[in-house]
């Protein structure tokens, strides 16, 4: 019998491309088509690398129905749903759910810093609330709060939570988390520079921002280390180590824009209070994606 879950591998957190101040829904559809043909495991639209926090509801449903749209079936659709309101982040997850998604992603609540009985409290209400698959997103260098095992443990009893994106970059963790949640719970690294080592721990995947820059790459090192052929996974990563760290030298995602623009793939617009990467970064990244031959 085949075990393995429809969500893993490499997972594509994609930007939102803009153009004249809105989502340039032309450039978004030709993205996923490159991702896709990169062979893509799956994508996530609507997280942290979207630029989620400036887009208005309207604009984030609009983005998540253009990702399935676009998608067309071929690979999963993560809808990123996550918000520090719970009613919000309830109607997303009923928008995600009606226009097809496959599964939703739920960032831990930012700047309200819950307790773990307030994040218990808010992750089973969306679970009880939407019959969708729902994969819980901790990333505590940007929420400011961190979901704790144990915490996590108790939640995957629910049937309708199935995974994590941890991004709290504590590799220790993957154990703890397989230990308390059971063998069949998704664990999905949030990070690109560790996310071979998350796989040798007992991780499934990695939702990435590099793959919007390299994903057959990406790809490749994910299918290498999930087949247990880690020496071919450490070579590609280590020839993506540059793009890695180029990625990450100012906000993302900034840098992965300003990297696609240098593709000829979208405009490097970001929104306040972000803004362009640059000349330095810019620089960074021209050198790193030549040394992976992606330009």
């Amino acid at each position: 019998m085949n075990m393995t879950p429809r969500f893993h591998g490499l997972m594509t957190a994609l930007v939102t491309p803009f153009r004249d101040g809105a989502v340039d829904e032309t450039a978004y559809a030709a993205l996923v088509e490159r991702q896709i043909d990169a062979g893509v495991h799956g994508l996530v639209a609507n997280g942290t690398t979207g630029e989620t926090a400036t887009l208005s509801e309207s604009e984030q449903k609009r983005v998540i129905a253009l990702c399935v749209e676009a998608a067309r079936g071929r690979v999963p659709v993560v809808a990123g749903c996550g918000s520090n309101d719970t009613a919000k982040a309830l109607s997303l997850l009923q928008h995600a759910k009606a226009i097809g998604a496959d599964a939703a992603m739920i960032v831990t609540p930012y700047y309200n810093k819950p307790n773990q009985a307030g994040l218990e409290a808010h992750f089973t209400a969306l679970a009880d609330g939407v019959q969708l698959p729902q994969i819980v997103y901790n990333v505590p260098a940007r929420t400011n709060v961190d979901l704790l095992p144990e915490t996590l443990a108790t939640l995957a009893r629910h049937p309708n939570i199935i995974g994590i994106k941890d991004a709290s970059n504590q590799l220790e963790r993957v154990a703890m988390h397989r230990r308390g949640c059971g063998a069949g719970f998704i664990l999905l690294s949030g990070e690109d520079s560790t996310a071979i080592g998350f796989n040798a721990l007992g991780g499934q995947g990695l939702i990435s921002v590099t793959a919007n820059v390299a994903p057959e790459l990406c790809a490749r090192a994910q299918e290498a280390a999930l087949a247990g052929d880690f020496g071919a996974a450490q070579d590609i990563n280590a020839l993506l180590s540059p793009l890695h760290k180029a990625l990450f030298l100012e906000p993302n995602p900034a840098p992965a824009k300003a990297a696609l623009a240098l593709l000829g793939l979208c405009r490097d617009d970001v929104r306040l209070p972000l803004v362009a990467a640059n000349a330095a970064t810019r620089e960074a990244l021209r050198s790193a994606m030549a040394e992976a031959r992606l330009l």
